[in-house]
């Protein structure tokens, strides 16, 4: 049985509903202490690269490319070890995957969450 996955800002109150708790980002979040956070995992490593993060900046305008191009980086070696353990994780229990990103609808958090849904397996 797999888990249902779903996102949301790590800046919201964590929910007995969430499952397991996995951060997403690269970075910290600012402002949230360790313990605040109750995160089960921080996988930053299934996280865009710097480079990526940096061209997009949260720019709607860019979202489309983002998406094209941060799913051409989860196809990537460097990427598997990450994404294997996020679908480990998902064949035992839900999971909330978690982003500091202010719209959470355009993050990598969303891209994620589709992608291991099945939603964007072929980057459709």
């Amino acid at each position: 049985m797999t888990g249902r996955i779903s996102y949301r800002r790590i800046y919201e109150d964590a929910s007995p509903r969430d499952g397991k708790r996995v951060l997403v980002d690269r970075l910290w979040p600012r402002g949230v202490s360790k313990q605040d956070a109750r995160l089960d995992e921080w996988l930053r490593d299934v996280a865009p690269s710097t480079d990526l993060r940096r061209w997009y900046h949260h720019d709607p305008d860019r979202f489309a490319e983002f998406r094209r191009r941060y799913l051409a980086e989860l196809d990537d070696p460097d990427h598997h070890p990450a994404v294997e353990r996020l679908h480990d994780l998902m064949a035992h229990d839900d999971v909330t995957l978690l982003t500091a990103t202010k719209d959470v609808d355009r993050s990598e958090a969303a891209v994620l969450a589709a992608w291991l849904n099945g939603a964007d397996r072929h980057g459709s």
